[in-house]
């Protein structure tokens, strides 16, 4: 499968076959425990695979609404919902603080979603009307934050409204993941694009300063054309 940008600020963890891994049921997410739950039925769900992970994104968004839970929509869903266009990718992704881990799982769990804890230490899993669901609590390798949730906008998801990452946080995110290994410019490039005017790129551009793999990227979005250079009019 070609890498996405998701891809960059978490690695996939589905497991080898169904019902291979553990269910999560409370406790650290560091651990592994145990009791099974069923997903939500799919039987209803559209067959576009778009539309089918929008309806997942808006049940579990609604259930963290109703739970009270502090989240915020991240990946490629929360660029749909700011206004970009394309694929969503293979799942939606929630930010979470790690401290509300155990609740927000509960919670799904409550509903009938399975809820698991893969072997990467900051983030759960779920299952949502047969769609992957990723409860992510560290955003290109920093913890999620009040701070960071609190910049999230209310937007709407097709008719749901919910918190979305700010478009800077989501850029930075992407940008921070960036490393020798996994470097696929030619996935957040059109995300770039998309959010440009929506990004504040000098303050990206003070975050990281001299790293070279985020200042590669943003010289690239200069020679594009897509933002000005730094003290440009943008």
């Amino acid at each position: 499968m070609t890498p996405n940008a998701e891809d960059l600020t978490r690695q996939d963890t589905a497991p080898d076959a169904q019902g291979a891994h553990a269910p999560y049921a409370g406790g650290s997410p560091h651990h592994d425990t145990a009791v099974t739950h069923h997903d939500l039925p799919a039987d209803d769900l559209p067959p576009d695979l778009n539309q089918a992970i929008l309806e997942a994104a808006k049940q579990v968004g609604a259930l963290l609404k109703r739970g009270e839970h502090d989240f915020a929509l991240a990946g490629s869903v929360a660029v749909y919902a700011h206004g970009g266009t394309g694929n969503l990718q293979h799942d939606a992704d929630f930010a979470i603080r790690p401290e509300d881990a155990e609740a927000v799982a509960a919670t799904l769990a409550e509903a009938g979603l399975t809820v698991y804890a893969p072997p990467e230490d900051w983030l759960l899993k779920a299952k949502c009307l047969g769609q992957d669901i990723d409860l992510i609590f560290e955003l290109g390798g920093e913890p999620v934050t009040t701070e960071l949730l609190g910049r999230a906008v209310q937007l709407p998801v097709d008719s749901v409204q919910m918190p979305v990452l700010a478009p800077t946080d989501l850029v930075r995110a992407l940008l921070a993941a960036f490393s020798e290994h996994h470097c696929d410019f030619g996935a957040v490039l059109p995300i770039a694009r998309q959010l440009r005017e929506r990004v504040d790129w000098e303050s990206l551009r003070d975050a990281f300063g001299d790293a070279p793999m985020p200042a590669a990227f943003l010289y690239l979005l200069e020679r594009l054309e897509v933002i000005a250079p730094r003290g440009g009019d943008g």
